[in-house]
C-alpha cells in the first residue's frame, strides 16, 4: 500500500493504474474508520482491481460552531485497517494542498443544499460538493463509493456528477449498524454510555415507519406523525431531554423533495441531536 501527501503524487499512481487498463475505485472518507467505512471499501474491491481511500477531515464543511477541533483523528490506526483490507492507495493531504492560499473557488448544487442536513447546517453541501469534486479530478476514479447512511450527500454528489458530466460512477451501499441497530458513526465515540441508549431512538423512530408501511399505510403525513412521536411526547420515559429532534422528513431520494404519498418508495430521514452530538438515519421504501 502506497500512501500519498501530495496531489501530484496522487494523481500520477493513479494515471498509472489506470494507464494499465485497472479499473479504479475511490472511497472518500475524513478518517476516523469503523465497519461503515470498511464495507466500503469491501465493495470497491469487489469491483475494482485498484482502490485508493481519502482520509481528509474537509474543514469547509464544518460550521463556524460545529465540531471541526475535536472531530475524531487516528491516522495510524486508518492506515492499518485499510491496509489489512488491501487498499493500494491512500491519499491524506493537508489542508493547505487541498485548499492553497487564495483558493476562493467553490462548487454549489442548488436546491438540494439548502434541504435536510444542509437547511440545519448552512454551507454545507458547499463544502461537501467541492471537496469531492477536487478529489474527482485527482484521483480520476472510475468509481466512488459512498453510504447510504449520508443519504442527502448522495443526492448532492449524483446531480453534481450529472450536471458537471463527471466521468465516475457513483455506487451507494447499505448502512451498517451495531447490533442494537444505531448507524455506525465516527461521531457515536461522542456518546456517553447514556447518550449512546438514548440515540436508538433514531433507529426504533424508523423502525415504527417501516411497520407501518409494511401493514399498509402510505400517507406521507400520518407516516411522519409515527416516526416523531417518540420525540414529540412530553415526559415519557422513551425520550430524554438530551434528545432533540432536527428533522424527519419522506422525501424523494434524488430530489429531496417531500412526497405525499410513498407508493412510489421514498427516503425517510431523521436527524437529532443526542446531548450536542448530531446523528443522522434513513430508511429507503421501496415502491409497491
Amino acid at each position: 500500500m502506497r500512501i500519498f501527501a501530495t496531489i501530484a503524487e496522487m494523481r500520477a499512481a493513479s494515471r498509472v493504474a489506470r494507464r494499465a487498463g485497472r479499473r479504479l475505485g475511490l472511497v472518500p472518507t475524513m478518517g476516523a474508520l469503523h465497519e461503515g467505512h470498511l464495507s466500503l471499501v469491501r465493495a470497491a474491491k469487489s469491483s475494482c482491481n485498484a482502490v485508493a481511500a481519502s482520509i481528509f477531515v474537509n474543514p469547509t464543511q464544518f460550521g463556524p460552531t460545529e465540531d471541526l477541533a475535536k472531530y475524531p483523528r487516528s491516522f495510524d490506526r486508518d492506515r492499518a485497517m485499510l491496509e489489512r483490507e488491501g487498499v493500494d492507495f491512500i491519499f491524506a493531504p493537508a489542508v493547505e494542498e487541498m485548499y492553497p492560499a487564495g483558493a476562493v473557488t467553490w462548487v454549489t448544487v442548488e436546491e438540494l443544499s439548502s434541504k435536510l442536513d444542509g437547511r440545519s447546517r448552512r454551507g454545507h453541501f458547499r463544502g461537501v460538493a467541492t471537496v469531492v469534486a477536487k478529489l474527482f479530478h485527482i484521483v480520476e476514479p472510475d468509481v466512488a463509493f459512498f453510504g447510504q447512511k449520508d443519504a442527502a450527500q448522495v443526492a448532492v454528489i449524483r446531480r453534481m456528477v450529472r450536471d458537471l458530466n463527471l466521468p465516475v460512477e457513483i455506487q451507494v451501499c447499505p448502512i451498517v449498524r451495531e447490533p442494537d441497530g444505531l448507524a455506525m458513526s465516527s461521531r457515536n465515540s461522542y456518546l456517553s454510555p447514556e447518550q449512546r441508549e438514548q440515540a436508538l431512538i433514531l433507529h426504533r423512530s424508523l423502525r415504527q415507519v417501516e411497520t407501518l408501511t409494511q401493514a399498509g399505510e402510505h400517507n406521507a403525513q400520518k407516516l411522519i406523525e409515527t416516526g416523531t412521536k417518540e420525540f414529540g411526547v412530553a415526559d415519557s420515559d422513551a425520550v430524554d431531554s438530551s434528545v432533540r429532534l432536527d428533522y424527519f422528513e419522506i422525501v424523494s431520494p434524488e430530489t429531496l423533495d417531500p412526497v405525499e404519498d410513498v407508493s412510489n418508495g421514498a427516503l425517510v430521514a431523521v436527524a437529532a441531536y443526542v446531548g450536542t452530538t448530531r446523528l443522522i438515519d434513513n430508511l429507503l421504501l421501496p415502491k409497491r
